[in-house]
């Protein structure tokens, strides 16, 4: 059976942690590196960015990441995950805390504005027949590509959810819901049956 950790420092782990477990995916909360030892993909969630930095500084949780992901570990990011995924953020946002990186993309955190701004659209998404319904909530956006980033998604000609090799970026919160298809296709992409 697949193992897929869920970072569990912040955010929207739990609603991960659930869409996983209805796909049938033996899951685990990720809270220290060890934790990454035996897994088969890592989903970064949505959140506060800022928060998730905070947490994680003083630990080597993310330098362990960067070697899992070096070593080819399949990693998505939503919405603050995007965040800390991106190798470029558009200014300084988080004040100088250590991301992780991995992703060819450059981000503007909050580019869709506040928290009263949400909204959800129907998403056209290569591989799947039918739209699935984006959430997006204070989300990132994503401003430049870099040339083996793929666009896998877009919403009014701005990518929203992107993949290069085995990491994937979202701006929007695909656990949000009850739709898994989104979930499902990056599990297929690591080869597994779901």
């Amino acid at each position: 059976m697949v193992r897929v950790g869920v970072l569990a420092l912040q955010g929207a782990f739990r609603e991960h942690l659930l869409m996983l477990g209805s796909l049938g995916v033996d899951t685990l909360k990720v809270t220290r590196s060890e934790h990454l030892t035996g897994l088969d993909a890592l989903i970064l969630p949505g959140g506060e960015s800022t928060a998730m930095v905070r947490i994680a500084a003083g630990t080597d949780l993310f330098a362990t990441l960067r070697e899992h992901m070096a070593g080819g570990l399949p990693v998505f990011g939503t919405c603050a995950g995007l965040i800390l995924l991106a190798d470029r953020l558009s200014d300084d946002s988080l004040g100088g805390y250590d991301r992780l990186g991995g992703l060819d993309v450059t981000v503007a955190r909050n580019a869709y504005g506040r928290q009263r701004e949400s909204f959800t659209a129907p998403l056209t998404v290569r591989g799947l027949d039918e739209p699935v319904e984006g959430t997006f909530i204070r989300a990132p956006q994503i401003l430049e590509l870099g040339p083996d980033t793929e666009v896998l998604s877009r919403h009014d000609d701005v990518p929203v959810l992107v993949r290069q090799g085995s990491v994937w970026g979202a701006s929007f919160h695909p656990e949000l819901g009850t739709d898994g298809r989104i979930h499902a296709e990056f599990l297929h992409h690591l080869g597994a049956a779901v």
